[in-house]
């Protein structure tokens, strides 16, 4: 019973961050970010100020925040260890990608633009933006587990990861930049092999 209940507040809490977070980004869009304050999310929310500040300890992280790290790490995690390291981390970029802006996922697909403008409009957001690339790299380097545990292999994993979170964060912008009319699946591949080499997102 007590796994139910923690099951069922996480899923609450879940659901509440990303009602918040909605609001946010519709506010930040209308208003600008500037202009827009933690209240006035927490009044359009329909929630206090400290439960946004609960969920969203800045205003950066209105923005930022998001579980694509989770996402992209579960399938690095999946991937069979004898693939090449930057195939892994590219497959898992590229099928995130696909997965959040395929067809029916028009809102998903909305919301990712209009976040990735605000980032690239945003100095404060372009600055936090840094580590959020860190946090990333890191939990691309944690899902490699066992692998990963020597210094010499965690630092070869996370030479990797930067490099194609850099395709990544190169082919968002082009995204962004299109207005989300180029498929960015695609673009994130076309990235990658720019760096790698035509193989980097091959097929085992």
């Amino acid at each position: 019973m007590p796994d139910q209940h923690s099951t069922l507040r996480a899923r609450r809490r879940a659901q509440t961050q990303r009602a918040i977070q909605a609001h946010a980004i519709r506010l930040f869009s209308e208003r600008g970010y500037d202009t827009t304050t933690m209240n006035d999310v927490a009044e359009a929310a329909g929630v206090s100020p400290m439960t946004v500040y609960r969920h969203f300890p800045t205003k950066e992280d209105l923005v930022l925040v998001d579980q694509v790290g989770a996402l992209i790490a579960e399938r690095i995690a999946a991937s069979p260890a004898d693939r090449p390291l930057v195939r892994r981390i590219g497959g898992a970029l590229v099928d995130v990608a696909a997965a959040l802006t395929g067809d029916g996922m028009a809102a998903d697909r909305e919301f990712l633009l209009v976040r990735l403008r605000l980032m690239i409009s945003t100095p404060a957001l372009r600055a936090k933006h840094l580590d959020n690339q860190y946090a990333l790299q890191q939990a691309i380097v944690g899902a490699l587990g066992d692998e990963a545990a020597d210094p010499d292999t965690a630092f070869q994993a996370e030479a990797a990861a930067s490099a194609c979170l850099a395709a990544l964060h190169t082919a968002l912008v082009r995204w962004a930049a299109d207005d989300g009319r180029s498929d960015l699946p695609h673009l994130i591949g076309t990235a990658l092999m720019a760096v790698f080499g035509d193989d980097v997102v091959g097929r085992p």
